[in-house]
């Protein structure tokens, strides 16, 4: 079945729609081609709105018209959000739970290496980690040690198994 153009006198086929308010309605006339681009011509959705209503229009549209809150508010859900995981009231960065996802994880090669390399189990948390880092550290460090390569080449080896394990716990 063919629409027919909604203009005064005309049979063309309607294919094109033309908005009849400027609310974003969905209320629509079809027209055909040469009527469409008349319309379109003369469309001017400002039409009647002063300076101020079209600025305000137009700031809007920016958020699709939808009310927005400053990021200070109280009420702001990302800033509620973000508290919380400050505060660690979600608890997801809880030694307990990641340990629990650390067991659950399966570890790969090199992650088990890590922990071999720097002495430990792997359902060690990261505070025990990060204390035997130190540990091992003052313990190889070239000062200590005369400048000896061979403490300096494990040393290596363990900044590096510590910084994969930095990365498998989330640490910056």
């Amino acid at each position: 079945m063919k629409n027919i153009c909604e203009w005064e006198n005309c049979s063309e086929e309607g294919k094109f729609k033309a908005p009849i308010e400027k609310d974003n309605s969905k209320k629509f006339r079809l027209l055909c081609l040469s009527h469409i681009k008349q319309f379109n011509k003369s469309w001017n959705y400002f039409a009647n709105m002063s300076q101020t209503e079209i600025e305000y229009f137009l700031k809007s549209d920016t958020v699709w018209h939808k009310p927005t809150k400053k990021f200070g508010s109280a009420d702001n859900f990302f800033k509620i959000l973000w508290n919380n995981v400050l505060d660690e009231k979600l608890d997801i960065f809880s030694s307990a739970n990641f340990k629990s996802y650390i067991n659950t994880k399966k570890l790969n090669q090199l992650e088990r290496e890590a922990f071999s390399i720097l002495n430990l189990n792997e359902n060690s948390n990261w505070d025990q980690v990060h204390k035997q880092f130190k540990v091992l550290v003052k313990k190889y460090h070239p000062d200590k040690n005369s400048g000896n390569t061979e403490y300096e080449n494990k040393l290596k080896s363990i900044t590096l198994a510590y910084s994969h394990l930095k990365k498998l716990y989330g640490k910056k």
